[in-house]
């Protein structure tokens, strides 16, 4: 039984459909026999191995038939100048989408994985469980654990301008999360602290509970009955915040934490990829490509799985990655979690473990703003 296609997205029905058409049952128990024995070793397996293994009696020569036969339609290559076959990348997403047994988690991995990371929120910040949540991922999976949150989805808990001098004051929005962001603004000439604070309230009334997304469009539709309430130098002040909010949020960059490099690196040295993976780590830490994979989260209904160069940020690198996300109170999706690591990887618990981890997260962050 393979994986719920609606919530591990990956091949589509009609293409595993295609496969098992044309394999029958011996073949497909080779290949799954095949597969299962590379994830565990990560070496290519031969046919002489694979017929003691197998339950039914065949011979190595009857297996290294059906070894063409699966060959020939891309599922399994001769990597370098092995005698042995291993699963192509199409050949390990045909396995994943159709084959893989997802096993549940049992209820002490699961209470682990709660505990940590509500322990440590309860003493920390955000950044702080989530880094706790990278760091959880890369020791169950030996990869790398990566947390890509998005800035700017925080629900706002207050605003207020704190002036600064005579000619600036500083726009201070603090989030449900506990995040704080700062912004620096000009302000009209003349004004007075009760104009200061007017505006502070008028822009609070209209931003609390809301995402910064929803704020902009909540000014955005204040009436000019309301707005006329207002005089004229703290209206000027209100559209300047408005303007801050506005422009400061537009391409906020996402928070990327990434625990366990040192995981793939001794991969990578293990399968002479070691420049491709810095490469990896390189764009990484530039974020380049990261808002994508926050864009495919938020199409996704469960546990995303790329492996190799079906995602172009991992491409180079040759890794396969398993990404959830989760969400805040709006049911909106603020950050993915995963684990990066060699195709090789143990789909079958990992899958699980990621998408458990990734509901936590979610509860945490609805929590802190109920």
């Amino acid at each position: 039984m393979g994986l719920d296609q609606k919530k591990y997205s990956g091949r589509s029905d009609k293409e595993n459909r295609d496969f098992l058409d044309v394999l029958n049952t011996r073949a497909q128990d080779i290949f799954r026999v095949l597969v299962e024995r590379y994830l565990d070793t990560g070496e290519p397996v031969g046919s002489r191995q694979l017929s003691r293994m197998l339950d039914l009696a065949l011979s190595p020569a009857s297996v290294r038939n059906v070894m063409a036969d699966l060959e020939e339609l891309g599922l399994i290559q001769a990597p370098h100048v092995s005698a042995g076959r291993a699963p192509t990348q199409q050949g390990l997403r045909f396995f994943v989408d159709a084959m893989l047994e997802v096993g549940a988690m049992n209820a002490g991995e699961r209470t682990k994985i709660a505990r940590q990371i509500e322990e440590t929120a309860q003493r920390g910040t955000p950044e702080d469980y989530l880094t706790e949540a990278s760091q959880l991922l890369s020791g169950l999976s030996h990869g790398a654990g990566v947390v890509i949150a998005s800035k700017s989805d925080m629900v706002l808990k207050h605003m207020e301008f704190v002036r600064l001098d005579a000619k600036t004051a500083m726009a201070v929005l603090v989030g449900e999360d506990g995040l704080v962001e700062n912004r620096i603004l000009r302000l009209p000439p003349g004004l007075d602290a009760g104009a200061l604070n007017r505006a502070s309230n008028y822009l609070a009334h209209h931003i609390v509970g809301r995402t910064l997304g929803e704020a902009r469009q909540a000014l955005k539709k204040a009436s000019e009955t309301q707005r006329a309430e207002l005089d004229d130098l703290s209206a000027r002040l209100v559209d300047a915040g408005i303007a801050t909010i506005i422009e400061g949020t537009g391409m906020t960059s996402p928070t990327v934490i990434v625990r366990g490099r040192a995981n793939l690196l001794d991969n990578a040295m293990a399968s002479d990829d070691l420049e491709r993976l810095r490469e990896l780590l390189d764009e990484l830490e530039n974020k380049h490509g990261l808002m994508d994979l926050l864009a495919d989260a938020e199409n996704a209904e469960g546990v995303r799985i790329f492996i190799g160069s079906e995602n172009k940020l991992f491409s180079l690198s040759g890794s396969s990655v398993i990404l959830s996300p989760y969400k805040d109170a709006n049911d909106q999706v603020v950050g993915v979690l995963g684990i990066i690591g060699p195709t090789r990887l143990n789909y079958a618990r990992i899958v699980p473990v990621v998408d458990y981890t990734a509901h936590v997260v979610g509860r945490l962050i609805r929590k802190q703003i109920e």
